[in-house]
């Protein structure tokens, strides 16, 4: 450990211990309970800033000039925050608090505020979280503030802030204390009153559209819906191994086939895969099903909620958002591009020449390139040169996908090589997949068999044919059109985040 890092911790010990000491005189010495009580009538910093009254405040001003004695007319507030400014001089104290939806000066003169309380409001410290009731009115200065005649202290703080207040900076240690975050960085906490609105809009959409909300199993017996590597656990009462849930897929079309004729559900999945800026193992997952519908259906549906969720959160009226380096116009039709036409625009290889598809492979230093299946090597080119020839400032909904690597997917009546499946890009980002539902028991036998026959001794491991969906879809289950949707990546696009953590309160992190 350095020197430098030894003289920080032992600063912040001294802290520490000089708030712990004052807590103690406070307590001694001032007959006070630091850690407060139940508080009525508290409304939001903001609101209380939109309450002044230009107009009372300078006829208050005007009675203190001339000495004619006029009942206040200034609207009165009890407000409360954590304060993250102070400033005692003498007879006067300036404080700045801070909530989730601002900031507000506090200001308090001895004439009006004596005792016990004046003393507490003039040794605050930063962090510290306090009441104050009194008429809004203005400083000399113009500071729009509250001018305190009831002053309380709720929580006193123990740990000392972020230096001088100007924020926590550190990304990990953003992370791993968002409880400081929240309040150090006004930004985060308006990250996740949006993502708070983003979700309630997609809620609204979906019943709007007749869909009702369910909740299927997170702990399964076998690991369905999706190809991942699942979490797994041992249930002690059963004696049985489970999964914690890679997707709700296979339950939620079992709801299907008992007579609901849409259904969703918005909620957590698990996989126990890699952590980069856009995965966490753990996130949300909207994911819903029509029976009767296809995946035009669901298509249609998913932009016009993206775009509720645009005017949700266009406070100026402008439908067109930044991300990172681009702006996103969420006002414009979404577009529509084939799978083939993007291998092709990326790859400059037809996807259905076998042969042209190898040698593109190859050249690109593809593993096995000469031996793999054709529609994986095909699957691997879209991804890397197909989803770049993707315009990320423009939503766009890929569609026809390979019915080899779609397995829960209806292949076309037409050309079975294609399924009906799409998935939507945006911001260089896949947010979701599209689906035309395949609800021939025998036709998904076989796919979900060659699926386990193709996979390696790994992934077999813990996958296995979930026989009781194939026995639902024997009862029948009705043709329906299906999708999922990332909402954290939603939340990212909406909020300007990069970084999957920066949008999920408490990200999963290495212990220290």
């Amino acid at each position: 450990m350095t020197s430098q890092s030894n003289t920080t911790e032992q600063d912040a010990s001294a802290l520490v211990a000089a708030r712990k000491e004052k807590l103690r005189r406070w307590r001694e010495d001032l007959g006070v309970q630091p850690y407060g009580h139940r508080v009525d009538g508290l409304i939001s910093l903001a609101e209380a800033r939109s309450s002044f009254d230009a107009t009372a405040h300078d006829a208050w001003s005007a009675t203190q000039e001339d000495g004619e004695p006029i009942e206040d007319p200034r609207p009165v507030v009890t407000v409360a925050g954590r304060c993250v400014q102070h400033r005692a001089m003498g007879k006067l104290v300036f404080m700045v608090l801070r909530d989730h939806s601002g900031d507000l000066q506090v200001s308090i003169s001895k004439q009006d505020l004596e005792g016990t309380p004046f003393k507490l409001a003039s040794k605050l410290d930063y962090g510290d979280i306090v009441v104050a009731r009194g008429p809004m009115g203005m400083t000399k200065k113009g500071e729009i503030c509250v001018w305190a005649n009831d002053f309380q202290v709720h929580c006193k703080s123990l740990a000392p802030p972020p230096e001088k207040f100007h924020g926590l900076t550190d990304q990990e240690a953003r992370y791993r204390r968002r409880y400081v975050d929240m309040y150090a960085n006004p930004e985060t906490m308006g990250v996740f009153y949006a993502r708070s609105r983003i979700v309630s809009c997609i809620r609204r959409c979906m019943e709007d559209s007749g869909f009702v909300e369910v909740e299927t199993p997170m702990m399964q017996p076998i690991a369905g819906g999706a190809a991942a590597r699942p979490f797994s656990t041992h249930h002690n009462a059963l004696d049985i191994e489970l999964f914690m849930r890679i997707a709700p897929e296979l339950y939620l079309k079992r709801l299907l086939v008992g007579g609901m004729p849409r259904v969703f559900e918005l909620n957590r999945n698990f996989r126990n895969e890699g952590v980069d800026r856009r995965h966490n193992p753990e996130f949300t997952m909207l994911e819903a099903y029509q029976a009767f519908g296809d995946y035009d259906a669901v298509l249609v549906l998913t932009e016009s909620m993206l775009k509720a969720v645009a005017t949700e959160l266009a406070e100026d009226g402008s439908m067109v958002r930044p991300y990172g380096d681009i702006s996103i116009d969420w006002s414009k039709p979404f577009m529509r591009q084939t799978y083939a036409e993007l291998v092709q625009q990326g790859a400059g290889v037809d996807m259905h020449d076998e042969a042209a598809v190898r040698a593109a492979a190859a050249s690109l230093g593809m593993e096995d390139a000469t031996t793999k299946d054709h529609w994986l090597l095909v699957e691997e080119l879209f991804e890397a040169k197909g989803e770049s020839a993707i315009d990320p400032s423009q939503p766009t909904f890929v569609i026809d996908y390979p019915s080899a690597v779609s397995p829960l997917s209806r292949p076309h009546e037409d050309n079975p090589t294609l399924a009906y499946r799409s998935e939507l890009f945006i911001g260089g980002m896949e947010l979701g997949n599209f689906y035309t539902e395949l609800n021939d028991p025998a036709i998904q036998e076989s796919k979900f068999t060659e699926q386990l026959a193709g996979a390696d001794d790994e992934a077999n491991a813990f996958r296995s044919m979930d026989h009781d969906f194939i026995e639902s879809l024997r009862v029948g289950m009705p043709p329906a059109g299906g999708f999922g949707l990332g909402i954290d990546r939603v939340v990212m696009l909406m909020t300007n985040c990069t970084s999957i953590r920066d949008v999920i309160l408490f990200p999963l992190m290495r212990p220290e």
